[in-house]
C-alpha cells in the first residue's frame, strides 16, 4: 500500500515500521498479557465501566495485531479495532476473524461524533509527537460519548524521545516518546475528558526500561 504523499514523514515512518514488524511483532506479544495480571485489572475496570454505561462500541485505537481487541470482546465488550499500520491490520483479520478491524489514524478519526462507547490507547499515543497529542486528545473527545471512559497506556518520562533501529528482529526506523502523565492529564483534561485515575508501575518483563503509565479517564 502506498502511503499517502500528504501524511507527515513520521506517520510514514511509523506505518512503514509496524508494517515489517507486523508478524513478529504479533508473537512476541501473544502472551504478554497474561503475565501482566496489573494490565489485565486495569482493562478489566474499563471494561466495566463500558458496560455500567450501558455498553456500546468500543475503539481499540492503535490496535496492532488485536490481542487486546480480542480481550475487550472475551470480556463482553462491542469491540473493533483500528490502526495505522495495514500489516498490522492484515494480522490481526487473520488472527480474530470474528472482530472488525480496520486502517485508520488517531488523528484524523473516521467515526460519528459521540459514537463510542470507550476508547482503548494502548501504547499508540507514544508514536506522536507531544506537540501534536492535544489535537488527538480533542478527536478523542470528539467520537466517546457523554461519560464514555478512555485508557491511555504509555511509557513514562518526560517527553523524552527515543528512535529505534532495530525492532522485533528486523532493521527499521521508529520514533517514540516517553511521555510525562502529568502533562497528558491536564492535556486530556482541556479536551474535555477528566482523569480519574492514574497508575505508575514499574518494568516487567525483558523488554520494558522505563516506568509504565496508565491513565483512566471519562468523557466530560
Amino acid at each position: 500500500m502506498t502511503a499517502d504523499p500528504i501524511d507527515p514523514p513520521d506517520v510514514v515512518e511509523t506505518r512503514a515500521a509496524y508494517d515489517t514488524v507486523a508478524i513478529s511483532y504479533a508473537e512476541l506479544v501473544r502472551t504478554s498479557l497474561a503475565e501482566s495480571p496489573m494490565d489485565r485489572a486495569l482493562l478489566g475496570v474499563f471494561a466495566e465501566q463500558v458496560l455500567a454505561g450501558g455498553g456500546g462500541p468500543v475503539g481499540d485505537l492503535g490496535c496492532g495485531p488485536g490481542r487486546l481487541t480480542d480481550h475487550l470482546h472475551r470480556s463482553g465488550l462491542d469491540a473493533f479495532g483500528i490502526d495505522l499500520s495495514p500489516g498490522m491490520v492484515e494480522v490481526a483479520r487473520a488472527r480474530h476473524p470474528d472482530l472488525r478491524f480496520a486502517v485508520g489514524s488517531l488523528e484524523a478519526l473516521t467515526l460519528p461524533d459521540g459514537g463510542l462507547a470507550g476508547a482503548l490507547v494502548w501504547y499508540s499515543l507514544i508514536h506522536i509527537p507531544p506537540g501534536r497529542q492535544p489535537a488527538v486528545f480533542a478527536e478523542l473527545a470528539r467520537v466517546l460519548r457523554p461519560g464514555a471512559p478512555l485508557l491511555a497506556a504509555f511509557q513514562a518520562a518526560d517527553d523524552e524521545p527515543v528512535h529505534h533501529r532495530q525492532g522485533y528482529g528486523h532493521t527499521i526506523s521508529l520514533s517514540a516518546w516517553r511521555l510525562d502523565p502529568d502533562r497528558v492529564a491536564r492535556q486530556l483534561a482541556a479536551a474535555g475528558l477528566d482523569v480519574r485515575a492514574r497508575v505508575l508501575r514499574e518494568p516487567e518483563g525483558p523488554y520494558e526500561r522505563s516506568p509504565q503509565a496508565h491513565l483512566l479517564a471519562v468523557r466530560r
